[in-house]
């Protein structure tokens, strides 16, 4: 059971069904903590049909797609926000493969394609009950720092020298 990480277009089938996993999830983790409810399904495909992720397309940024023996398990985003800064976005794994070392399969391969892009530095915000991906990138070498965006659900904010 090996991970490959590899670029996708971020309209294709494959990274489609991966942002729908992505909002379904971190989007019905906030309302259950928040209002006690999931997410209502107009609200996540409005969600998900408002994003055409255009960022995440060379030459200033990529989409990556981790697959876990062959099949797709995971994604992230990755776009040049200055001539040395890339953000690191959408960091997913699906569940079921959680555990196996995708998400720092993942992370890493962002990493490399941001040093590609030209970047010095990865930044990226998460939120506060999303404590698996805030242990991830400790783990890897993320240090927090003040915020760097004033984004709605962000509440944490990380760095890292590439």
């Amino acid at each position: 059971m090996i991970w490959t990480v590899t670029p996708e277009p971020p309209d294709s089938p494959v990274a489609a069904a991966l942002w729908r996993a992505y909002y379904t999830e971190v989007s019905d983790r906030y309302y259950l903590l928040h209002q006690g409810r999931r997410t209502d399904p107009d609200e996540l495909e409005r969600e998900i049909a408002a994003h055409t992720w255009d960022e995440l397309r060379p030459p200033k940024g990529e989409l990556l797609v981790a697959r876990h023996s062959g099949e797709p398990a995971g994604s992230a985003g990755v776009r040049l926000l200055e001539a040395e800064t890339a953000e690191l976005k959408r960091v997913f794994i699906h569940e079921s493969m959680r555990g196996k070392g995708g998400g720092p399969v993942l992370v890493r391969a962002a990493e490399d394609t941001a040093r590609a892009l030209g970047a010095t530095r990865m930044i990226l915000d998460t939120r506060h009950d999303l404590t698996e991906a805030r242990a991830l990138y400790a783990r890897l070498g993320y240090e927090e720092t003040a915020p760097h965006n004033n984004d709605t659900y962000a509440e944490h904010w990380f760095t890292k020298p590439l």
